[in-house]
């Protein structure tokens, strides 16, 4: 498991990136939009393609070689398969800064119920179950400004120098593809950053840009528990060691680190998502198997957690008479950490860019709850900025608060960003990223 203090040590070491000048952020914007106005049917059509056909973790191998031959025909020098399905696509200007711009590849295993005209009907097999597939966070969005973020730079090449370095990772849903790729020789075979960028649509109203100073989302630690019982008659409880009533505790019992052990001014969560033993109601079985996820903040909290969690499963077998339980760590990844100074000086650039829908929240403010693998690039030395991109439009919204209702967010069957505005927004602050660091007078 990863130590998540350095990540606090790296962000530190590289709090003060340099930038470049962006002497007329709304001459750069025109430009852009201009690039975007002439693109954006091709951009629409490349959006409804990849919505339509979701691929899950490590099964992108579609998606991949759409976006390879995208780039390709841009002028990109592109890898693939690294890291399993990930791709890398390298375009060099001259002299400058390496600048990393990330994509997410998968979808989720969700049956869409959006119905849209282009709503994915596609399925994949998962664990040997065919199984509907879904673009329920964002991730087709996500893909679609990526396109057009190099489109927008590479007809703007006078405006920066550098290279750039567009990744489109795998396994962003499981938390997963970041760190394969780097075990994949991201950082050596291929140049290291200078700086990173990302965004991720979200349920705000379109329009809407936001920045978040230092800690911006939650690390996350995904494990399975598997209580080792004996297994007997229903009718002959006495003969069993019950790891149904085993479980039960622990799913009782674990909450008390949360709520006994952990800070209460401090995030942390304990979710016990999938909980599967027995197969008939008259036979105590043998085992049972229960998934967590975990989510924090802090350092010291998150090995709290951890800690807890092995405490609590060791008690609850002890207290049964049972062997001790296997606990295996699936994945996970740390918080994601934004550049303050970075933060800023790009929130600058995209404020004075397009207008007043800009936010910025303070280092000192909580970070948000969700996980997002791209703090492995961070945590590999990456000074970087994650966006978040509106993507439901203001009336939509305003229904949903008359109605007394939320929307749908990101991994409802129902979530359906407005892709125009949405992929627009991305595209803009995207570029106008880039621009900041790698940009020329």
């Amino acid at each position: 498991m990863k130590k998540s203090p350095l990540l606090l040590l790296l962000a530190g070491l590289a709090a003060s990136p340099a930038v470049a000048a962006t002497p007329d952020p709304k001459a750069d914007l025109a430009r852009i939009d201009a690039v975007l106005d002439k693109n954006y049917p091709q951009l629409q059509a490349l959006y409804e393609d990849i919505h339509a056909h979701p691929e899950v973790a490590f099964q992108e191998t579609r998606t991949a070689a759409l976006l390879a031959g995208k780039m390709r025909k841009l002028g990109f020098t592109v890898t693939e398969k690294v890291g399993g399905t990930g791709i890398v696509a390298i375009y060099r200007n001259g002299d400058g800064p390496t600048v990393l711009v990330r994509t997410e590849l998968d979808g989720l295993p969700v049956l869409e119920k959006t119905g849209l005209p282009y709503a994915s009907h596609y399925t994949q097999e998962i664990d040997g179950k065919v199984t509907p597939t879904m673009h329920a966070c964002g991730h087709d969005i996500h893909m679609t400004w990526w396109v057009a973020t190099a489109e927008a730079l590479l007809a703007m090449k006078d405006r920066w120098h550098g290279t750039l370095m567009f990744i489109g990772q795998p396994a962003e849903e499981t938390v997963s593809g970041a760190k394969a790729m780097l075990e994949d020789g991201l950082f050596t075979r291929f140049p290291k950053p200078d700086y990173g960028f990302a965004a991720h649509v979200g349920p705000d109203a379109t329009g809407n840009v936001r920045f978040k100073e230092g800690m911006s989302s939650s690390a996350s630690d995904q494990l399975r528990i598997t209580f080792k019982g004996k297994g007997a008659h229903g009718s002959m409880p006495a003969s069993s060691i019950d790891p149904i009533v085993m479980g039960g505790h622990f799913v009782s019992d674990v909450q008390s680190i949360r709520s006994r052990e952990v800070d209460p001014a401090k995030f942390g969560v304990i979710t016990v998502g999938s909980f599967h033993a027995g197969t008939a109601a008259n036979i105590i079985p043998d085992t049972s198997v229960l998934q967590l996820t975990l989510r924090s903040h802090e350092p010291k909290v998150r090995q709290q957690l951890m800690d807890g969690v092995k405490k609590t499963a060791d008690a609850v077998s002890a207290m049964a008479g049972a062997p001790d339980p296997q606990i295996d760590y699936l994945y996970g990844t740390a918080a994601l950490y934004n550049d303050p100074k970075l933060t800023d000086s790009v929130a600058a650039v995209v404020r004075e860019a397009v207008g007043g829908n800009v936010t910025v929240e303070s280092e000192d403010k909580p970070a948000a709850s969700g996980s997002e693998d791209y703090s492995e690039f961070v945590t590999a030395g990456v000074p970087s900025v994650f966006v978040g991109i509106g993507g439901v439009d203001a009336d939509v919204l305003a229904g949903y608060v008359k109605k007394g209702e939320k929307p749908p967010v990101n991994h409802s069957p129902f979530f359906a960003p407005d892709p125009e505005p949405a992929i627009r927004a991305g595209a803009q602050a995207l570029s106008l990223a880039v621009l900041t660091v790698a940009g020329t007078e």
